[in-house]
C-alpha cells in the first residue's frame, strides 16, 4: 500500500510517498481502508519535530474508513463498519492503517467520509474546549484567534449556537467574510489593526470571559490583556511559535487569571470520554450547530503541497487528503 513516511524532521519535502507492506492486525486491532484523511496543524508539528516522534515514521492522526479485517479479540466492531479516529498510533496518511479498536468511534449515517475525516479531531477539540476546558454559557464573551481556519469555523459556529458573543481574529481581508459566515459576531483583522484595542472597543477593557489561543507567541500577551478579572486563558496551539515562558506575577496574578495548556489527549483519556465526545460532535453536525465546507482536496502525492498551504495559511477551511 501507499503510505507517507518521514525519515527526518524538516520542511514539507521530507514527506515521501512509499510502497510498504502492512502487517496483519493483532488480537485487539483492526485493518482499515482509509476513505478520507484529515489534514491538521499537529501534523506539521510532528513533521518538524516540534512534537518529536520516533523516526522513521508515518504521519497523520485522523481518518475515516471502512474496516476490512479484525483481530481475534475485537468485540466493538465488525468488518464493513465505517469508523473514524483522531489519535495515536500515527500513520493516517496511508491507503490502509492498523488501529487498536479502543481508539475508534462509529460514524453515523448522514455525514460524508470527507466531513468525518476533518471533524473528528477538530470536532472533539472544539467539544472539549467549549464544554469541558471551559463550559461556555449563554452571554459569555469569547475571543478566538484564527477564526477562519478549520477548527475556528467549527468552534465559533458552535459557540454561537451556545449563546456566546463571539469575537474572532483573522489575518487577511478574505478571511473576514469566512469568519463572519461561521459564527463570529465581530471580526478583527490583526494584520491591519491592534486586536487588543479593537476588542476593547467591542466589549470594554478586561471584558473577555475566555480566550482560545491556538496561534501562540504572537498573540499570547495581547490575549492576556483582553481578559476579565478571573478570566480563562486557553492556550491550545503554537502556529506562530511556542509560548515557553509565563510570568506568573504579570501574566496570571495581576487579574487572578486561570490558565490551561490542554490537548485532546487530556480529554480522551478513557474510551468513555472519547465515545461521548465524538457522539456530541456528530450530533452537533447532524443538528446543524455547525456546517463543514471542504476547502481543498489533495492526493497522497500532493502531501508536501498540502503542508505548504497549511503553514502559509492559504487554506480557508478544513482540507482533506484522498488516498
Amino acid at each position: 500500500m501507499k503510505s507517507v513516511q518521514i525519515e527526518k524532521f524538516g520542511d514539507p519535502e521530507v514527506l515521501r510517498v512509499k510502497n510498504i507492506e502492512i502487517k496483519k492486525p493483532e488480537s485487539n486491532e483492526v485493518l482499515i481502508k482509509n476513505l478520507s484523511i484529515g489534514l491538521n496543524f499537529i501534523d506539521v508539528y510532528h513533521r518538524t519535530g516540534l512534537y518529536p516522534i520516533p523516526l522513521p515514521s508515518g504521519i497523520g492522526l485522523e481518518a475515516c474508513g471502512v474496516i476490512e479485517e479484525i483481530g481475534s479479540s475485537v468485540k466493538l466492531f465488525k468488518v464493513g463498519d465505517r469508523v473514524s479516529h483522531a489519535s495515536m498510533p500515527i500513520g493516517a496518511y496511508s491507503e490502509k492503517q492498523i488501529m487498536p479498536e479502543d481508539k475508534l468511534v462509529s460514524v453515523p449515517d448522514g455525514i460524508s467520509d470527507e466531513v468525518v475525516s476533518c471533524i473528528t479531531l477538530k470536532g472533539i477539540t472544539a467539544e472539549y474546549l467549549l464544554h469541558r476546558a471551559y463550559q461556555v454559557k449563554k452571554g459569555d464573551k469569547i475571543l478566538y484567534h484564527a477564526a477562519a481556519g478549520g477548527l475556528g469555523q467549527i468552534l465559533c459556529s458552535w459557540a454561537n449556537a451556545l449563546g456566546a458573543e463571539v469575537i474572532g481574529t483573522v489575518g487577511s481581508k478574505a478571511k473576514e467574510e469566512i469568519a463572519k459566515k461561521n459564527g463570529c459576531h465581530h471580526v478583527v483583522n490583526y494584520s491591519e489593526k491592534n486586536f487588543v484595542d479593537e476588542v476593547e472597543k467591542i466589549v470594554g477593557k478586561n471584558g473577555i470571559d475566555v480566550v482560545y489561543d491556538g496561534v501562540g507567541i504572537k498573540t499570547f500577551k495581547g490575549s492576556i490583556k483582553t481578559l476579565k478579572i478571573r478570566g480563562m486563558m486557553i492556550a491550545f496551539g503554537n502556529a506562530s511559535g511556542y509560548v515557553d515562558k509565563i510570568d506568573v506575577k504579570k501574566d496570571i496574578n495581576e487579574k487572578g487569571l486561570f490558565f490551561t495548556r490542554p490537548s485532546i489527549a487530556h480529554y480522551t483519556l478513557t474510551r468513555e470520554e472519547l465515545v461521548e465526545s465524538a457522539k456530541r460532535v456528530f450530533e452537533a453536525i447532524l443538528s446543524q450547530k455547525f456546517k463543514i465546507e471542504i476547502s481543498k482536496r489533495y492526493s497522497l502525492n500532493e502531501v508536501a503541497q498540502a503542508h505548504k498551504d497549511l503553514e502559509q495559511r492559504l487554506l480557508t477551511g478544513p482540507a482533506v487528503i484522498i488516498p
